[in-house]
């Protein structure tokens, strides 16, 4: 009977940390974390392969704009309809070991992407080092 309980309680556990990512699956308004403006709407999805990946959808300001400053394939391409958020995978509820593309200065970071307990908030974290101790997080809201 105790290992019965014991299964149950592992597969409730389980099942509310896909729950938390399925809630992060959407479009969701970003906000600039300098100024409080709205910036883009980005469409979070989860791909055939497993992984999550977030697209920008809609630009405020400037939605003919280029990011001149990535490198690689995005470099002089369309910040509309790019890519930004790429392979990041579930763990405890929450998407990490992805990254994030920030178009405004090209450079690409470590991400970690968490729901707040209002479910229309999410906490965007980009950083340099893969704990997160070195970077900075932004706040998005839920497109409804």
């Amino acid at each position: 009977m105790k290992t019965l309980i014991t299964f149950a309680f592992l597969i409730a556990i389980s099942l509310s940390g896909f729950a938390q990512v399925d809630k992060i699956v959407g479009k969701w308004k970003t906000i600039d974390d300098k100024d409080g403006s709205e910036k883009s709407i980005v469409l979070i999805f989860k791909a055939t392969n497993g992984r999550y990946y977030g697209k920008i959808e809609k630009i405020f300001k400037d939605p003919e704009k280029l990011c001149t400053e990535c490198e690689g394939a995005n470099k002089n391409q369309p910040i509309l309809g790019m890519m930004i958020i790429n392979n990041m995978v579930e763990k405890e509820g929450k998407l990490t070991g992805g990254t994030i593309l920030d178009p405004k200065n090209g450079k690409v970071y470590k991400c970690n992407i968490s729901i707040e307990n209002e479910n229309d908030k999410l906490s965007v974290r980009g950083s340099l080092d893969k704990n997160g101790w070195i970077g900075r997080s932004q706040t998005w809201l839920r497109i409804k």
